[in-house]
């Protein structure tokens, strides 16, 4: 139990990703750190659950091996994941066409002979009178594929110096075809950002598709919630706080429901957008895209022998699904044994009776009846990804004033990437401040300290 006038450098509000990374970065240079979560588990957004050996993820974002802060982020490096099958299956007009960039592929000619990889994938019957092809031709594939190549070798900075206009629009004001944007670029951007409609920043676009180019996608071995849970097992025992809320902060203090004031000498709020707002109003809140999960299980290896390790997309966007995949192929872990574990994501506002809408959905994706599947849990998260519609800060300010900070992936990108990264800069910010060398444990904080330019 915390004592009412326990004294820290740093208290940190919230133990998501991003706090947790945060607190690793402030520890390893000297700083005592706390973190104080007001749920009884760490991890926020990404937490996953236990349903008779089955490990079910609420919102399932996926990550890439391209990722960065994966690799930098201290306190990962226990941290196991399991890839896709390189590249997308799409489905389009009753086929399947797979599109991928192999994994470290960054020449154009690597990019050029995955797009054109489109006839290799297994096929259903073809629709009489409809093309299958969902990029065109192969000029348009050949284009395509030279973009891919280039995106994945631009520096972030000049992506980032890039003209602003929703997706849709930049993709459509660079000349790319409406059959090459409408057959792969939004399933894919839709699956990467949770925004079908591309509403979102073509500079957010830019980056997810320069993931998606350089590496490849992936999820954390045994669940959404490995990830935080090895960040918080890996720091200093006693320094994550659970089922203890914040109810103000200030500069120097945060006061708690459960224990009072707890004096420090920086505080940096590493809740979702909302949480943060509330305790520091001001804090602007963004839009939010909302996303339903839906989990089946059967014993048919039909589904699984079909598309294997592979994300599969919908094109021809004719239900609600937008991806879906065997996920018990990617990460056997998460179905016992004998078992298929078939996950799902709904994007937007979820149709009424939405498992009967996804089962008919999943049964002409997969090619088999999903009558017999059994539905292991549905989800809906209203706020689970924020927008990043234009004009939109990829580094927003993550100093609000000289001791008082916030991060999360609502102060950057809407991905692992964007939390883990906001997390640095903030940690850096707070170490410049404090001009940490050191333990900067003192009865009182200096008046005032450094601001931000």
């Amino acid at each position: 139990m915390l004592e009412p006038a326990y004294q820290v450098d740093v208290v940190i509000v919230g133990a998501g990703i991003a706090g947790l990374s945060a607190a690793h970065r402030l520890i390893s240079a000297g700083v005592t750190t706390t973190v104080l979560e007001a749920a009884p588990w760490v991890g926020g957004r990404m937490s996953t659950e236990k349903v008779d050996g089955f490990r079910l993820d609420r919102i399932g974002q996926l990550l890439s091996t391209s990722y960065p802060e994966l690799g930098l982020s201290p306190g990962l490096d226990g941290l196991a994941l399991r890839r896709f099958a390189p590249g997308v299956l799409l489905h389009r007009d009753g086929r399947r066409h797979r599109v991928g960039t192999p994994a470290g592929g960054r020449s154009a000619r690597g990019a050029l002979h995955a797009v054109r990889a489109l006839a290799s994938a297994p096929r259903g019957p073809a629709v009489p009178g409809r093309t299958s092809a969902p990029l065109g031709g192969a000029v348009d594939q050949a284009r395509l594929g030279a973009a891919l190549a280039r995106i994945a070798a631009t520096p972030v900075e000049r992506v980032l110096t890039r003209p602003e206009l929703p997706a849709a629009q930049a993709l459509a004001a660079r000349g790319v075809p409406a059959r090459t944007i409408d057959g792969f670029l939004r399933p894919l951007l839709a699956a990467l950002l949770c925004d079908p409609e591309l509403t979102t920043s073509s500079r957010c676009a830019d980056l997810a598709l320069r993931s998606f180019a350089s590496g490849r996608l992936c999820v954390p071995e045994g669940g959404a919630d490995v990830l935080p849970e090895l960040l918080a097992g890996t720091l200093p025992p006693g320094t994550v706080r659970t089922g203890v809320r914040a109810t103000s902060v200030s500069t120097t203090s945060v006061t708690t429901a459960e224990h009072g004031e707890i004096r420090c000498r920086a505080v940096l709020l590493a809740t979702d957008a909302r949480a943060a707002a509330e305790l520091l109003p001001g804090l602007r809140v963004p839009d939010f895209h909302p996303v339903t999960v839906l989990h089946h299980t059967t014993d048919d290896p039909a589904p699984a022998l079909s598309t294997g390790t592979s994300l599969l997309l919908d094109a021809d966007r004719g239900g609600p699904v937008a991806h879906t995949a065997v996920l018990s192929n990617v990460d056997p872990s998460r179905a016992p044994a004998g078992r298929v574990l078939i996950s799902s994501t709904v994007l937007g506002t979820p149709p009424e009776g939405v498992d009967t809408a996804v089962r008919i959905h999943l049964a002409r994706l997969y090619g088999t009846s999903t009558r017999r599947w059994e539905t292991l849990a549905v989800r809906h998260t209203p706020e689970a990804v924020p927008a990043m519609r234009p004009p939109h800060d990829l580094r927003r300010p993550v100093r609000i004033l000289a001791g008082l900070y916030v991060c999360g992936d609502h102060r950057d990108t809407s991905t692992v990437q964007g939390a883990f990264h906001s997390a640095h800069r903030a940690a850096a910010a707070i170490l410049t401040d404090l001009g940490a060398a050191g333990s900067l444990h003192r009865a009182d904080p200096p008046a005032s300290l450094p601001r931000a330019a």
